[in-house]
């Protein structure tokens, strides 16, 4: 198993940035995908970036060309950076491990941009 656990939510202005992180419990070497999901009230939720082991990232549409995601193995850690926030964007924002079969989520942190 793997415990995740985000930080880096918070409110920003429209057109500001923000840089969430993704800690894991454990090594994510092994780990074969990572990504960032999001919800919004109201709404179902939405994939937001994934990144492979080998460091294929993938992009909603939505998002390509302001959010950037990476992850650190020497940190254990995903970071997902977005640049040039606007309202929709806001969305409360949960991290996901994929290992085979298994899926693992974090908790969740909420991001509010305002407009």
């Amino acid at each position: 198993q793997v415990q995740l656990v985000e930080s880096g939510g918070g409110l920003v202005q429209a057109g500001g940035s923000l840089r969430l992180s993704c800690e894991a419990s454990r090594s994510i070497l092994s780990i074969n995908v990572m990504g960032w999901y999001r919800q919004a009230p109201g709404k179902q939720r939405e994939l937001v970036a994934t990144i492979t082991s080998g460091g294929s990232a993938n992009y909603a549409d939505s998002v390509k060309g302001r959010f950037t995601i990476t992850r650190d193995y020497t940190k254990n850690t995903v970071y997902l950076q977005m640049n040039t926030l606007n309202a929709e964007d806001t969305a409360v924002y949960r991290c996901n491990a994929n290992q085979g079969r298994n899926f693992y989520w974090g908790q969740g942190t909420q991001v509010t941009v305002s407009s």
